[in-house]
């Protein structure tokens, strides 16, 4: 799919885009990380790291990233990322071999006949050594700028009940000259996973914006003309009141004497964990309020 098959000769360390060099520094990041905790026998923190690496940062992030530049008309920048994802995954594949050496032993061969044939079965291939290229920090100091703007737009749209099919601008007040920069270089990869008609800078928001910020700058979301604050500012405090008495209750309860020295060491840490999750919601709950406010 996307034709992004195992190149010959690819080299990591060449890229140019942004988005490239990032992934190609989180490889670099996810191979050291997996190799010392297998070397101390730590396999959970090995398995962990590895699950990271592919769940969170390779499929939730950089083949969303990656979608933009191959719909896209730069035949450059398609021909880059089509090589470096095939790069990628072949790392992956070495990165998991150790905890599920069946499929990817498997997956290492079939991924190969549509492109370079492999010189070894997966089980003997070394272990991937990843240089970071030039300006992978700065690159990942942007694409974490992207990927924290897009998540931002995503949770006020969950919080304020917008319609998923609604699409909506974005605004960024007053941004500095970097920012402005990262928002036109990403902007295609913006509009589309944030599901926005277009985002801009302005010097002023207008009234009925919600508003968070990413990094210094505030961003926000003019949502007057799809949704009703007023309504929609009750039902967030009504679930707030019912977060922050579910926490009244398992504070009682982890505060009675008597219950922590009768109950057993797994209800307590159950107990523990849902007090967390509590105190998360209801956090998230008070921004949500916090930005209907101004």
């Amino acid at each position: 799919m996307n034709g992004c098959v195992t190149q010959l000769g690819f080299d990591p360390t060449e890229v140019t885009l942004t988005a490239n060099k990032w992934i190609v520094g989180e490889v670099a990041q996810a191979v050291d990380d997996v190799a010392r905790n297998i070397e101390t026998m730590k396999f959970n923190e090995a398995s962990s790291a590895a699950y990271h690496f592919v769940y969170d940062v390779f499929c939730d992030w950089y083949i969303e990233i990656a979608k933009p530049i191959f719909q896209g008309a730069d035949e450059a920048a398609k021909a880059e990322t089509r090589a470096t994802t095939a790069w990628a995954r072949d790392q992956i594949l070495k990165i998991l071999h150790p905890f599920m050496p069946y499929i990817t032993e498997e997956l290492w061969a079939r991924i190969a006949e549509g492109g370079a044939q492999r010189e070894t079965l997966l089980i003997e291939a070394p272990w991937p050594v990843v240089t970071a290229p030039a300006g992978a920090e700065a690159a990942s100091a942007e694409m974490n700028w992207v990927i924290a703007l897009v998540s931002g737009v995503r949770s006020v749209r969950t919080e304020m009940n917008v319609p998923p099919s609604a699409k909506i601008a974005l605004l960024l007040k007053d941004p500095d000259p970097q920012t402005a920069e990262r928002l036109a270089r990403h902007k295609d990869v913006i509009l589309q996973l944030a599901r926005l008609t277009s985002v801009e800078a302005a010097s002023t928001l207008p009234k009925g914006t919600a508003q968070f910020l990413v990094g210094e700058t505030v961003a926000g979301l003019p949502l007057g003309d799809v949704i009703d604050f007023a309504k929609e500012r009750t039902r967030l405090e009504k679930e707030l009141k019912k977060a922050t008495d579910e926490i009244a209750r398992f504070d009682a309860k982890l505060g009675n004497e008597q219950f922590v020295a009768k109950a057993p060491e797994d209800v307590l840490t159950e107990q523990r964990e849902k007090r967390l999750e509590a105190m998360a919601t209801a956090a998230r709950l008070k921004e949500a309020v916090a930005r209907l406010a101004t």
